[in-house]
């Protein structure tokens, strides 16, 4: 009897436990039998993968806030290493969490166990210094985006851009109005969703300004109204103090909700934590401002690393700006209240502006619909098949 195929898998994010989920499905569909093994969130632990320790423990950012979690770190590195090397996975997937799917990779690699990465390290931002060692420890990258795979082709480094499954699952019609009656929300109503990041950090460094801005915004038309989105428990502890300490808990112009995609869908606006979300926004077609606000010392080593003059997917995509960005310092209460009334003002006057940029949107999603799971599934397939 042959035995079934086992891959190893790592996510470390919310983000990377649904591409990890919706990726077994897939390759379910080759290899019905396949197990799963390594570090998964609920969604890949309900397809029957076995996780070896929550994968809450990997999910830092940035440059120096993982180095005080450095220790437990190499700890689960060194056993989920020891585990794949006494018994070989027949391939192993990391997804996103570059940092620490990387090394892992290398030493699997060496091991000559097959490696595939889900998702780009940001190389293309930051320079070629480091696609040596990317080379050193991946077999195949797959990519969610086209304007990613130019490096990797440059140093003959296996690569496959399968597309972002939020451009599958999201759809071409507008779902405003129902997202409105879901939130209680009139069809007439200004609404700007206000989403400061899932993190701790980001809502300590954004929520804050947002709010202020807001209060600001209210100021000069007041009739609008907020929506915040609050991913978790915790999250909506900490954004319910900051509008306990702005003096707005509980006023009727600032509404939370646990649904970011239907406080995206019901806004006339969203102002956002630069990430994933953007593209999700743009998805929706939904106008936006997005904003970039490091940790001071993060924020130094970032900025003299960057190579590329955008942050925002949505720019990065059409390789132009399309979305207005506030960064680290130039993010302030008044730039940001400003950019909000001039985004208002050109929805209202209908604006040749904003009529670009949505069809803008409209293209870069037909562009990502490459049904990402089964072909990521397939890119694999293709890999195991070859010697």
């Amino acid at each position: 009897m042959t035995k079934p195929l086992r891959f190893g898998i790592v996510a470390g994010e919310k983000s990377g436990d649904i591409l990890g989920a919706d990726l077994i499905r897939a390759l379910r569909e080759h290899y019905p039998a396949a197990e799963f093994f390594g570090i998964g969130g609920p969604l890949m632990v309900a397809l029957g993968c076995e996780s070896q320790v929550s994968m809450d423990r990997l999910s830092v950012m940035g440059f120096v806030e993982p180095l005080g979690r450095l220790p437990e770190l190499l700890k689960i590195k060194r056993d989920l290493q020891s585990a794949f090397i006494e018994n070989p996975p027949t391939a192993f997937i990391g997804i996103d969490s570059p940092g620490f799917n990387l090394r892992l990779e290398t030493r699997l690699k060496q091991h000559n166990i097959r490696t595939i990465h889900y998702v780009s390290p940001s190389v293309w931002a930051y320079g070629a210094k480091r696609i040596f060692n990317i080379g050193r420890a991946v077999d195949l990258m797959l990519t969610l985006f086209p304007f990613e795979t130019g490096i990797y082709h440059q140093h003959d480094i296996a690569v496959e851009c399968v597309g972002h499954p939020l451009a599958d699952q999201i759809g071409f019609e507008d779902n405003g109005l129902a997202s409105r009656a879901q939130l209680g929300l009139a069809e007439t109503d200004r609404v700007i969703a206000l989403l400061p990041g899932s993190r701790a950090g980001e809502i300590k460094r954004l929520g804050p300004v947002f709010l202020a801005a807001a209060i600001e915004s209210l100021e000069g038309n007041p009739a609008l109204k907020f929506i915040i989105p609050a991913a978790g428990a915790e999250a909506k502890r900490q954004i319910d103090e900051l509008l306990h300490s702005s003096g707005i808990l509980g006023v009727d112009q600032f509404q939370l909700t646990d649904d970011s995609k239907a406080a995206m869908s019901a806004a006339d606006l969203v102002v956002m934590a630069s990430g994933t979300a953007t593209l999700e926004a743009m998805l929706l077609r939904r106008p936006m401002i997005v904003c970039y606000k490091l940790a001071a010392i993060t924020y130094a080593i970032v900025s003299r690393l960057l190579k590329v003059p955008f942050v925002a997917l949505p720019n990065l995509l059409a390789g132009k700006q399309l979305v207005p960005e506030l960064m680290q310092h130039a993010l302030t209460v008044e730039s940001l209240s400003h950019e909000i009334t001039t985004q208002l003002q050109r929805q209202a006057e209908g604006s040749e502006h904003h009529a670009a940029v949505m069809q803008e949107f409209d293209e870069i999603h037909r562009g990502l619909r490459m049904n990402a799971s089964a072909s990521a599934a397939a890119a694999i397939v293709k890999l195991l098949k070859t010697e």
